[in-house]
């Protein structure tokens, strides 16, 4: 890194021993590194806050295959924004259920209503998006 501020934070003892732990039980070396990646992920969330944003996303959604028509309705939505949707990777965790991984591209107004379609399809057990951006405003 180039042109490192150093900078000193006041912070509550018990905050500071509980934040210690966690980043400990991460892998963290230490509290710089994981304070930056803090402020990364403040930032990433401010910038694809804007719906004009041009944002990635992963979608997992898990759902069971033997519920009547929810592989088509998933194929039909995902088909209308086939332009967006980078990749795609289904596993069947078992006899009964998949898992379906979706990357998405786009503005990040297009990559939630995506995820938001498909996640508010009945008996789309779980779902999660996750949202990112290429971070090129910050270090």
């Amino acid at each position: 890194m180039s042109n490192l501020i150093r900078f000193g934070v006041s912070i509550d003892e018990k905050l500071l021993t509980r934040f210690d732990a966690t980043i400990g039980e991460k892998g963290y070396v230490n509290r710089s590194e994981a304070i930056r990646d803090l402020i990364r992920d403040m930032l990433v969330a401010e910038e694809t806050s804007d719906p004009s944003a041009e944002a990635m996303g992963t979608l997992t959604l898990v759902y069971s295959h033997e519920v009547r028509e929810i592989a088509d309705k998933l194929n039909d939505i995902q088909h209308n924004y086939y332009g967006n949707i980078v990749s795609a990777v289904h596993v069947h965790l078992d006899e009964h259920n998949c898992l379906e991984v979706l990357i998405l591209r786009g503005k990040s107004k297009t990559v939630k209503e995506i995820a938001d379609r498909l996640l508010s399809i009945k008996n789309v057990r779980h779902g999660k998006l996750t949202i990112t951006s290429a971070g090129s405003q910050h270090a």
